[in-house]
């Protein structure tokens, strides 16, 4: 995960990334945040954690942008009983 790969850029075109959050592809057009992307596709920002690629990822590196091929994972916690 050090090494980030954004939205890359060839001429004039620009080439979107992939990304999976939840389960779900998806492509972003322009560089995003953790936090940003988050906020776009309507997901909790409070009482989760968020996993990449099998790690946490700490809410401290949120700021971070999203990187090529990330698997990402919000996962809340569930009272039981």
């Amino acid at each position: 995960m050090s090494e980030q790969q954004g939205v890359g850029r060839v001429g004039e075109m620009t080439i979107p990334i992939g990304i999976s959050v939840n389960g779900t592809d998806h492509e972003l057009a322009e560089p995003t945040t953790l936090q940003e992307l988050l906020e776009r596709l309507d997901l909790p920002t409070k009482g989760v954690a968020v996993a990449v690629n099998g790690e946490v990822f700490s809410r401290a590196r949120w700021s971070e942008r999203v990187g090529r091929g990330w698997e990402i994972e919000v996962l809340t916690a569930v009272q039981g009983g």
